[in-house]
């Protein structure tokens, strides 16, 4: 046994493959069960597909890397909880491509944020972050105020979603799409996008 051991051991090349396949069973043993679970394929009550502006509101919170700063995960731990409301169930995410959860908090948590400040408060502190939270670190998105959603992108995306993934969209939702978008900013997308965060679960604070 010693003597295999050392062999495997010594024999770098062979290890790797050894370490690979090792890793993949453990990750499979992990990961495979996940998929069989209603709970995490399945939608939370009342959650929906993404309306046209907040698709595209979400899609400008991950082009700019919001997700970097910004955790969406609470943990089932009552410092996380008291503090950001209900812990993160995996029902909320369904629709999410990809999902957004985060590790790192330099800023809060947003998981919960829909809601909890007004559309005003939101403009200003994307136009300037210091206006309203004197220390932030964030940056502003002054530009975000300026461009415009392209209608027929978020009608693709959304036809896309619905052909590949599944994503239970009317026909009539996507037609309408680029109306739902008309004269809209990406500061509106994006301020849309966040108001609607984490209210599929309502929570008392």
């Amino acid at each position: 046994m010693a003597d295999a051991h050392e062999k495997v051991e010594t024999n770098i090349g062979f290890m790797m493959v050894m370490i690979v396949i090792v890793v993949s069973i453990g990750g499979l043993v992990q990961i495979v069960p996940l998929f069989f679970m209603s709970s995490m394929i399945e939608p939370v009550e009342g959650i929906k597909p993404y309306p046209a502006l907040q698709l595209a509101g979400r899609d400008i919170y991950v082009r700019e890397s919001c997700m970097v700063c910004h955790s969406q995960m609470i943990r089932p731990f009552r410092a996380e909880t008291e503090r950001y409301g209900h812990y993160s169930v995996a029902g909320e995410f369904v629709y999410d491509r990809p999902f957004q959860w985060g590790s790192k908090r330099t800023g809060p948590d947003l998981h919960r944020v829909g809601g909890r400040y007004s559309d005003e408060w939101h403009f200003a502190h994307l136009i300037n972050p210091r206006d309203v939270v004197p220390e932030s670190v964030m940056p502003g998105y002054p530009s975000l105020a300026e461009n415009m959603i392209d209608g027929e992108e978020v009608q693709h995306k959304m036809q896309v979603l619905k052909d590949w993934f599944g994503h239970p969209y009317t026909d009539d939702e996507i037609a309408n799409a680029p109306k739902a978008v008309e004269g809209k900013t990406e500061m509106d997308a994006l301020i849309a996008h966040l108001q609607n965060l984490g209210t599929a679960i309502k929570t008392v604070r």
